[in-house]
């Protein structure tokens, strides 16, 4: 019994790492994502009724892969201790209970919306890239501390300078901070400066200081430590993969070399 229980799990692991198996996948994620878009138009009968039923061989499509995803595990304790093996049960699961023509059928549809982000827990490039985004929150904690800092000090001396002149961008300090939010991203900011500088010429140097410190130092301090997690992140994955493999990582080769050097100085000596 146990011979074929293993049979049985090495075929499914097999069909679960197959690359037009993953493709399939891949693809099915992509038509939910446009029978979800094409929803929001309006459509004769026919064609609701086509949707609804393609709505559901999508779902159970994912049931079954879910399934073959669980079956292929060698300890299938270890299927529930992944974040993204519960999120995408989860999805299923619900996706499953019929309550379109219930009160909750705003749940239901919320969910088959977030069925798109199952291709982050299928692609391990995706991956990768939120675990580095969650991993960098930390640090980017501070840096959005600081320009938030930076934003209410600048909102500030905007309504205390400029109320008068303009009180829709400038009434109040969270009006203040909205149309600096639009400075930062450029949107027509010189329109907003050039109004200013009618009555106070020297009205430039705030709006260049306050680009100078969000635009450029903190966005690009945000783009560093992004980059540098992921890096990061890489490095590990690699590791990872090099230990998987049986390959040497970089620290046993470096203590190899250095294990050689000492032997041939003391064969020197």
């Amino acid at each position: 019994m146990s011979a074929r229980t293993d049979v049985w799990q090495a075929k499914f692991e097999r069909l679960r790492s197959n690359k037009l198996f993953e493709l399939l996948v891949i693809s099915v994620i992509l038509i939910s994502a446009l029978v979800i878009g094409v929803k929001t138009y309006p459509l004769p009968p026919l064609a609701n009724q086509a949707i609804v039923i393609m709505d559901w061989a999508i779902t159970l499509f994912f049931a079954v892969e879910i399934v073959v995803r669980f079956l292929g595990e060698s300890d299938r304790r270890q299927f529930f201790r992944s974040g993204w093996n519960v999120f995408d049960t989860l999805i299923v699961a619900v996706s499953l209970i019929p309550i379109e023509d219930s009160e909750l059928a705003l749940i239901g549809r919320l969910v088959r919306i977030f069925r798109v982000l199952r291709m982050v827990s299928i692609i391990p490039e995706l991956r990768t890239l939120l675990n580095s985004l969650l991993k960098a929150l930390p640090q980017l904690g501070y840096v959005m501390l600081m320009m938030f800092i930076i934003f209410y000090i600048y909102a500030a001396l905007g309504s205390t300078f400029f109320a008068a002149i303009n009180p829709e961008l400038w009434g109040d300090i969270s009006i203040s901070m909205l149309t600096l939010f639009r400075i930062m991203t450029f949107e027509d900011w010189t329109d907003v400066m050039y109004e200013t500088m009618a009555i106070y010429p020297l009205s430039w140097s705030f709006y260049l200081s306050f680009i100078f410190l969000s635009a450029f130092a903190f966005l690009n301090m945000i783009i560093g430590i992004v980059v540098n997690v992921l890096e990061e992140e890489h490095q590990a994955q690699a590791r990872e993969e090099a230990l998987a493999a049986g390959e040497p990582t970089l620290s046993e080769l470096r203590d190899e070399i250095q294990g050689l050097r000492r032997l041939l100085e003391s064969r020197q000596s």
